[in-house]
C-alpha cells in the first residue's frame, strides 16, 4: 500500500497516506490521531524543462546528452507522477565549462588536489562520487573553492558488488541507469521559518547565516558518468580515488579533444506547499505527560519501499498489535507512546524539525525517548544501532529478547540479534556491540539539537565486512520498489518483523518500567572515551597554545563520580514511593538536557548539544565535542587560525561549565544548595 505510488514530500499522494495512516492508527484503537500542517519551502524540477548534463564539442554541439529520465526495468516504476532525478534545492542553472574530477569531493580530496596537482576547482564544475560524507557537504565545500556547479554520480565501487552485470531486476545492485536524488540542503527545517515553526502566522525569511547552496548541481548514474570521464583529459588519478567504471580515471581539468566543454541545465527551483505531520496517540495509565517518542518518515523521493517505506510499515505494525492490546483491556502502558510520521524529512528533516520548534516547551519537559527507524530493512545480515548512550541498555536489552531471522547465523549457534549483532560489529573496548554516535541523517537529529531528548536509530542492514558500500545500491533511485524488497531483499519480511519486534519492546521499556531504562553510566564512560579522543589528537595543541586540558579531565572526572554516587542511590530507590519514582526519572530524562546550551555551538547556532552534534564538515556523522574538534580541525588547516583560537578558547570554558553544571542534575535535591 505504501509504495503503490510515488508520494514525494508536499504532493497530494504524501498527503493521501498521511490520512491513511490515521483513519488505520482510528480504525486499531489508538486513543487520538492527528494531522499537523506546515508551510514550508521545498524544492522541485520543471516537469517540462528537465535537467541534464551534456558534453559539446567546439562548435557547441551536443556531443553526448544524458537521459532525461530512468528507463522503466519491471512494471513497477511505469508509473505516473515519478520526478526525474534531482537534488533538491540546488539553484536553476545553465552553465558551460571544464570538468575536474574530485574523488568525493571531501575536504582531504580538495587538499590533496591543491598539493599534489596544478589544478584548480575555481570556475570548473566537478565531477564527485557519491559516498563517505552528506552529499551537501560536498556542494559546500566545492562552492567555498569557487566551483561554478556539481555533477554527483554513484560509482560501481560503491553501489555494487563490482560486477555490473548482474544487477537490478535480477539482483540488488544499481544499475547503470540508477541515480541517487537527494537534498544538498541540511540546515534549520524550513528555510523560510529558522529557529520557529512554519505555521501560517510565521515570519518567513532566510537566515544568512545558514548554507544554502549557491552553484547548480545535478546527480548521475554511472552509465552517465562514464561517458563523461571517457572524455577526460590529464593525468590519471591516484588508486584511492579510482573506483570500478570501466574507465581510467582522470583529473580532467580538459577534455581529450580541444574544444570540448561540458553543459549542466538545471531546472529545479523553490516552491511554497503545505506537508503534513501524522500522529498517533496512546495515553498513559499512570503519567500520561511523559511521552515516549516512537517515529519515521512517511515521504519518499519516489516509491521508497527501503527508505522510509521498511520502517511505515513496522510502525503501522507495532501501532496495530499495540491497539489490539488496548482494545482487549489487558494492557494499557504507563507513559503515554506516540507514534509520529514526518511528512518532509527527505528534504533537511523538515517536517520533524517544525514539529520540535512547535512544541518545544512541552517537548522539552516531557519527551522520555525518541525512537527512530527511518529504514527498517537496508540489509539482511545484521543490525546497525545510531544512538545517544543513554539508550545502549535498553536496545541491548530488546536484542536480546528477539529471536534471529538469519538462519544461518542461528546454525552457527547465533540465536538472537543480539548474537549476530555482536559477532559483526563489537566493539572491544565495551565487549558488546558497537553503537555510534548519529549524525543528522534523519529524523532523531532536532530531538538531540534542540531539545537533549536521548535518541536511538535502528535498522538492519548488509554485511559491511564484505561489502565496501557507501549506501544500500538502490538508495533514492526509481528501482527502490516493493519488488526490491519482496523478491530480492526480505523474501517473506523476516527481518522486518526481527526490527519491529525490536523497536516494540524497546518502546514497551521506556513506556512501561517503572524507572526508565536510561543509562548513565553508558553516557559518562561515552564522554570519558570522547575526552581522550579529543586530548590524543589535540591535546599537545592545545596546551602549546594556552589551553589546560587538565581542568577538561577534571570536570569529566567530577562528572563520573556523580555519576557513580547516583546510580548507588537508585539501586535503593523505593519504588512504590511515586515521589521518589517520579524525582529520579525526571533526573534521568534531564541528565541529557543538561548539555544544551541556547547559544548553540560556534558557528551553529541551531545546534545547542555540546557533546553529540554531528562534524560541521560531514552532517551524517556523530563528533566528539564538535565545536572543539571542528575549530582545531580548522587551525590544523591553516584557516583563519587567529579567529578559530577565539573560538577554542571560548568554547572550552564553555565546555568545562557545561560538564561541571550536568552534575547538578543528578545529585540529591537536599545535598545541592546553589553552592560553587
Amino acid at each position: 500500500m505504501l509504495t503503490e505510488k510515488p508520494h514525494l514530500s508536499g504532493t497530494e499522494q504524501n498527503h493521501e497516506l498521511g490520512r491513511k495512516l490515521t483513519e488505520f492508527w482510528t480504525e486499531v484503537g489508538l486513543d487520538h490521531v492527528t494531522l499537523t500542517p506546515y508551510k514550508v519551502q521545498l524544492s522541485y524540477p520543471n516537469e517540462t524543462s528537465l535537467s541534464y548534463v551534456e558534453l559539446l564539442d567546439g562548435n557547441g554541439n551536443s556531443v553526448y546528452k544524458s537521459n532525461l529520465t530512468e528507463p522503466v526495468l519491471t512494471p513497477e516504476e511505469n508509473k505516473p507522477d515519478v520526478v526525474p532525478p534531482f537534488n533538491a534545492y540546488s539553484p536553476p542553472g545553465n552553465i558551460t565549462g571544464e570538468i575536474v574530477y574530485l574523488n568525493y569531493g571531501r575536504v582531504e580530496d580538495h587538499l590533496y588536489l591543491e598539493r599534489n596537482t596544478s589544478l584548480t576547482v575555481k570556475g570548473k564544475i566537478v565531477l564527485v562520487r557519491y559516498g563517505k560524507i552528506f552529499r551537501g557537504d560536498k556542494v559546500r565545500q566545492a562552492e567555498k573553492r569557487g566551483a561554478i556547479g556539481v555533477i554527483l554520480f554513484s560509482d560501481p565501487d560503491d553501489i555494487t558488488s563490482g560486477i555490473v552485470d548482474k544487477v537490478y531486476p535480477d539482483d540488488w545492485w544499481l544499475p547503470p541507469s540508477g541515480a541517487q536524488r537527494g537534498s544538498i540542503y541540511l540546515g534549520v527545517g524550513d528555510p523560510l521559518t529558522p529557529g520557529y515553526p512554519a505555521i501560517e502566522s510565521a515570519y518567513r525569511k532566510k537566515d544568512p547565516d545558514e548554507y544554502m547552496p549557491g552553484i547548480p548541481c545535478h546527480p548521475v548514474g554511472y552509465g552517465i558518468a562514464v561517458k563523461i570521464m571517457e572524455a577526460l583529459a590529464g593525468i590519471e588519478v591516484p588508486i584511492d580515488w579510482r573506483g570500478k567504471m570501466n574507465v581510467t580515471y582522470k583529473f580532467g581539468g580538459s577534455f581529450n579533444t580541444n574544444g570540448w566543454k561540458a553543459h549542466i541545465f538545471v531546472s529545479t527551483a523553490p516552491k511554497m506547499v503545505t506537508t503534513y505531520n501524522a500522529f498517533g496517540i496512546i495515553r498513559g495509565a499512570v503519567e500520561p505527560d511523559r511521552y515516549v517518542l516512537v517515529g519515521n518518515h512517511r515521504d519518499a523521493w519516489v516509491f521508497g519501499a527501503l527508505d522510509p517505506s521498511s520502517g511505515t510499515a513496522a510502525m503501522m505494525e507495532m501501532s496495530r498489535v499495540m491497539g489490539n492490546l488496548l482494545k482487549s483491556g489487558k494492557w494499557r502502558p504507563r507513559r503515554s507512546i506516540v507514534f509520529c510520521s514526518w511528512g518532509a524529512e527527505e528534504y533537511g528533516l523538515v517536517g520533524s524539525i517544525e514539529w520540535v520548534e512547535h512544541y518545544t516547551k512541552v517537548l522539552g519537559a516531557r519527551a522520555v525517548a525518541y525512537l527512530n527507524v527511518d529504514i527498517a530493512v537496508e540489509g539482511n545480515f545484521s543490525l546497525r544501532a545510531l544512538g545517544t548512550p543513554l539508550l545502549y541498555q535498553s536496545v541491548y536489552s530488546a536484542a536480546r529478547k528477539v529471536s534471529n531471522p538469519n538462519q544461518a547465523e542461528v546454525a552457527a549457534g547465533r540465536t538472537s540479534v543480539y548474537d549476530t549483532w555482536f559477532n559483526t560489529f563489537p566493539w572491544q573496548a565495551y565487549d558488546r556491540p558497537e553503537i555510534n554516535l548519529p549524525g543528522s541523517g534523519s529524523d532523531y537529529a532536532p530531538f538531540r539539537d534542540r531539545i537533549g531528548v536521548a535518541n536511538i536509530d535502528i535498522r538492519y542492514t548488509w554485511n559491511k565486512k564484505k561489502m565496501k558500500l557507501s549506501a544500500y545500491p538502490m538508495y533514492h533511485s526509481v528501482y527502490e520498489t516493493f519488488y526490491l524488497v519482496d523478491k530480492i531483499m526480505d523474501i517473506g519480511f523476516k527481518y522486518h518483523t526481527a526490527l519491529g519486534q525490536l523497536w516494540v519492546e524497546m518502546t514497551r521499556q521506556l513506556a512501561d518500567d517503572v524507572i526508565l531504562p536510561l543509562n548513565v553510566s553508558d553516557m559518562v564512560s561515552l564522554i570519558k572515551d570522547q575526552t581522550d579522543n579529543l586530548l590524543t589528537r589535540f591535546g599537545q595543541l592545545m596546551e602549546n597554545n594556552g589551553t589546560d586540558t587538565a581542568v577538561l579531565r577534571s570536570a569529566v572526572q567530577n562528572l563520573t563520580n556523580t555519576v557513580y554516587e547516583f546510580v548507588k542511590a537508585v539501586s535503593s530507590v523505593d519504588k512504590k514511593d511515586p515521589y521518589a519514582v517520579r524525582r529520579v526519572n525526571d533526573q534521568l530524562m534531564n541528565v541529557e538536557r543538561a548539555f544544551i546550551d541556547p547559544n548553540g555551538l560556534p558557528g551553529r547556532k541551531y545546534k545547542h548539544h555540546l557533546l553529540f552534534t554531528e562534524s560541521n564538515v560531514n552532517s551524517y556523522a556523530g563528533s566528539s565535542y564538535p565545536g572543539l574538534s571542528d575549530a582545531l580541525t580548522n587551525i590544523e588547516q591553516g584557516e583563519n587560525v587567529t579567529e578559530q583560537w577565539e573560538v577554542v578558547h571560548r568554547h572550552f570554558a564553555v565546555v568545562v561549565f557545561t560538564l561541571q553544571s550536568a552534575q547538578s542534575v543528578l545529585k540529591n535535591v537536599t545535598d545541592f544548595m546553589f553552592t560553587y
